[in-house]
C-alpha cells in the first residue's frame, strides 16, 4: 500500500523533509521509508536519488529539512537541531567500493567494526565474511580483487559498522554482467538472513525487481510515488515504470526440479510455472520477474505449442501505449502480470476489462528475467 504521508509512517521508519536548491536543480521530498527490508530508490539519472542519500547522510551542507530515525530526531533545522555526520549511524556504500589500499580484507573489515561504539554486537564478523563469501580473501590486498570482490568487501565494512540503516548508492553500476551476476547471490543472501533495513539506489529495473521489497521513484528531485514493490510495478499511471521494461514480479514457492529436463516448478497462487535450471530446494521461496513484452494472450488453449507456461487470467485493465501498442494488466490468482500487445491483437480477441483470458509466459524469458540477461524472444 502506498504510504500518501510521511506522517503517517511506523514510528521505526526513517521519516525525513528535505529541501534543497543548487542552480537548476530542485529537491523537494516528503517520504517515509520503512525500517526493514531493502528500499529501491529509482529514477533516471539527474532525478535526485543520490542527493536524497547525501541529505540524510548529513553530507549535503546547503540542504534544509527534518530527519527522524526510529524516533530519534536526527535533524531539525528549524529548532537548530543537526545529529553530526560520525554520529549518524549509517553504513554507506558507494559506487566504487573506495577500501584502503594499505590494508588487507581483514583489515578493511576490521576497521568497519572499530568504528562502531556500541557495547554489543548484533553483526558478527564470521557472520558477515560467511554470507558475503570473503573466507578466502581475508588476506589479501585491494589491488588483487576483482571489482565484484572489492565491493563484497565494502559492503562487509558498511555492514560491521553496526549501521541503523544501510545505503548502497548504485553499488553494482561499474561493475560488467559478469561482476554483478557473481554479486547478486550474496545481496541475496543479505536480503533474507539480515534485519538491517537497506537503501538501495539504482537505475536498473532489473536489480530493483531483484532485491527490493519496497520501491521509490523519483524524477526531478520529487518522489513520484511509493509502496510495495508489485503494487508500484502494476501502477499503469507511471511511465518510468511502463517503458520497454514493463513486467512484474511473482513470489513463489519452489515445488520440485526435473533433472531431465533441467526445470524448476515453482508454484504461485495462480497455478505453476517452469522455469529453466536448477533453483534453490524446494519448500523454499523464489522471485521471478516476467516482463510485459514476454507475456501474450489467447482466449483457447492451444492444441500443440512450445509454450510452456500457460495460467488463467482476467483482464483488469487495458491502457493505450504507443502507437500500435496496448499494455495490459492482468490479475493472475493474488498476483498480478502485465502484457505487452499490438492493438490489432487487442481487437481480434476483442479483450475487455473483466474478462478471462489465457496469458502465456515464455519459460526461457522467465529464466532471464531471473539472470537479468535480458528478454527472450516470442
Amino acid at each position: 500500500m502506498k504510504r500518501a504521508n510521511a506522517t503517517l509512517g511506523d514510528p521505526a521508519d526513517l521519516v525525513l523533509r528535505y529541501v534543497l536548491r543548487r542552480g537548476d536543480f530542485s529537491l523537494d521530498v516528503n517520504l517515509s521509508i520503512p525500517a526493514s527490508g531493502i528500499t529501491g530508490l529509482f529514477g533516471e539519472s539527474g532525478s535526485g536519488k543520490t542527493t536524497l542519500l547525501r541529505c540524510i547522510a548529513g553530507l549535503e551542507r546547503s540542504a534544509y529539512g527534518r530527519l527522524v530515525v526510529g524516533g530519534e530526531i536526527w535533524q531539525d533545522d528549524a529548532s537548530g537541531i543537526s545529529r553530526a555526520i560520525h554520529h549518524r549511524k549509517i553504513g554507506y556504500v558507494f559506487q566504487e567500493p573506495r577500501l584502503f589500499a594499505h590494508l588487507t580484507v581483514r583489515g578493511n573489515l576490521e576497521y568497519g567494526g572499530r568504528r562502531t561504539k556500541t557495547g554489543r554486537k548484533r553483526v558478527d564478523f564470521e557472520r558477515i565474511v560467511e554470507l558475503l563469501g570473503l573466507q578466502s580473501l581475508l588476506h589479501r590486498s585491494p589491488h588483487d580483487l576483482s571489482g565484484g570482490e572489492a565491493q563484497r568487501v565494502a559492503i562487509g565494512r558498511a555492514l560491521l559498522r553496526e549501521p541503523r540503516f544501510v545505503f548502497m548508492d548504485e553499488p553494482m553500476a561499474g561493475l560488467d554482467r559478469t561482476r554483478r551476476d557473481e554479486i547478486l547471490p550474496f545481496m541475496d543472501r543479505l536480503h533474507s538472513e539480515l534485519s538491517l533495513p537497506i537503501i538501495y539506489v539504482s537505475h536498473n529495473i532489473e536489480e530493483v525487481c531483484r532485491l527490493c521489497d519496497h520501491l521509490v521513484v523519483m524524477q526531478k528531485g520529487q518522489v513520484l510515488a511509493d509502496g510495495e514493490l508489485q503494487s508500484m510495478l502494476s501502477r499503469m499511471d507511471l511511465p518510468i515504470l511502463n517503458g520497454d521494461e514493463a513486467g512484474s514480479v511473482i513470489q513463489g514457492t519452489i515445488a520440485s526440479y526435473d533433472a531431465e529436463y533441467d526445470l524448476t516448478r515453482l508454484n504461485f497462487s495462480a497455478g505453476a510455472l517452469e522455469i529453466p535450471g536448477r533453483h534453490g530446494v524446494p519448500g523454499g521461496e523464489l522471485r521471478i520477474r516476467v516482463r510485459a513484452n514476454d507475456v501474450s494472450l489467447c482466449r483457447e488453449r492451444p492444441g500443440q505449442t512450445t509454450i510452456l507456461n500457460i495460467v488463467a487470467a482476467t483482464v483488469d485493465r487495458i491502457q493505450p501505449d504507443r502507437g500500435a501498442v496496448l499494455l495490459v494488466r492482468l490479475a493472475a490468482g493474488t498476483d498480478t502480470l502485465m502484457a505487452r500487445i499490438t492493438r490489432r491483437s487487442g481487437h481480434q480477441l476483442s479483450l475487455r476489462s473483466g474478462e478471462r483470458v489465457l496469458a502465456q509466459i515464455k519459460a526461457v524469458s522467465v529464466r532471464n528475467s531471473l539472470e537479468g540477461t535480458g528478454s527472450g524472444s516470442r
